[in-house]
């Protein structure tokens, strides 16, 4: 085994380790600051040695092979012991670092969160870059991105592994068409919310109770008639926009769209339903110098953006 571990350069774990997380030659190059070809040559020394394909086209993706899946885990752990022996006791100088922070959020904490982080990000290290990506929802897949990720932005609530610091919170307004026929000094009833048509956004996984949903039986509105449903909070004020529906968003969200789309704020009965967007980070990364920096500068914007927060509701 000595003898075979000497031909391989050990700078193949690494890519071994990309290309296991990432399951695609270009987004192991993009991490591993490599070009396709020379990631490619890579894959094939690592078919060679491994005498398994490791990755197989499935349509316009890539598969793990079994050997892969079971190689996964393994590689991960080597790679953070080596990070632990040889890279993440180095300290992090952000003046003079190039490191690339890879950040994952949902929609609407991308709104809120994209602007601050990159302007800090190009003032304090500017040597350094960041990729931002939306959060994939999938059970199956968040985890995944926990493992890839330096950070994942999400809603509490579900359930994701590893380490976690709430970075902002909101609360969920009524939206309505201005001058929306059922309302009554600008409030609706618990009846109007049984009776009017509602537009919803349905991304989380399936069965999870919502806070909105609880506080909607609890005062009895239950089974309230969905009209349109999406995918995403973002597109929910182009949807009610000029119809009879409402639909339930962030406020600062809705702050944002009040006057470009023609829609106000309801009152309504229902007590405030509080949300919370947090920072999840996996336990290999609890003491990367960078990580840690990062997640400081996320506490220093989790500041600004609280104080910022608009008033609409």
């Amino acid at each position: 085994m000595r003898e075979r571990l000497r031909d391989v350069d050990a700078n193949l774990l690494l890519s071994l380790h990309a290309l296991l997380e990432e399951r695609n030659l270009t987004h192991a190059g993009e991490r591993m600051t490599m070009s396709q070809p020379a990631m490619s040559g890579a894959l094939t020394r690592l078919r060679k040695h491994f005498d398994d394909e490791l990755l197989v086209r499935s349509g316009r993706a890539f598969e793990l092979t079994p050997l892969a899946e079971q190689l996964r885990p393994v590689v991960a752990e080597a790679v953070e012991a080596a990070e632990a022996l040889l890279g993440n006791q180095r300290d992090f100088d952000a003046t003079t670092s190039k490191r690339r922070f890879t950040v994952t959020m949902s929609e609407y904490a991308m709104t809120v969160l994209a602007e601050p982080i990159t302007r800090l990000v190009a003032e304090l290290a500017p040597g350094c870059a960041i990729a931002l990506d939306p959060l994939d929802v999938r059970p199956d897949q968040v985890e995944t991105q926990l493992m890839r990720r330096d950070l994942i932005i999400a809603p509490l609530g579900f359930d994701l592994p590893g380490r976690i610091q709430p970075v902002f919170t909101d609360h969920l307004v009524c939206i309505v068409a201005s001058g929306h026929r059922r309302l009554r000094d600008g409030a609706l009833t618990l009846d109007d919310l049984r009776e009017i048509p509602h537009a919803v956004a349905e991304f989380a996984p399936a069965g999870r109770p919502r806070p909105l949903e609880v506080e909607m039986t609890a005062q009895g509105v239950v089974d309230r008639p969905v009209l349109v449903q999406v995918t995403s909070l973002l597109t929910l004020p182009f949807a009610v926009t000029g119809t009879d529906m409402c639909a339930f968003v962030p406020s600062r969200l809705a702050s944002r769209c009040l006057s470009t789309l023609d829609l106000q704020i309801a009152r309504t009965p229902l007590d405030p339903v509080q949300i919370t967007e947090a920072a999840h980070w996996h336990p290999r990364r609890e003491a990367d110098p960078a990580v840690v920096w990062l997640r400081q500068l996320l506490y220093d914007v989790a500041i600004e953006v609280e104080d910022d927060r608009p008033t609409v509701g």
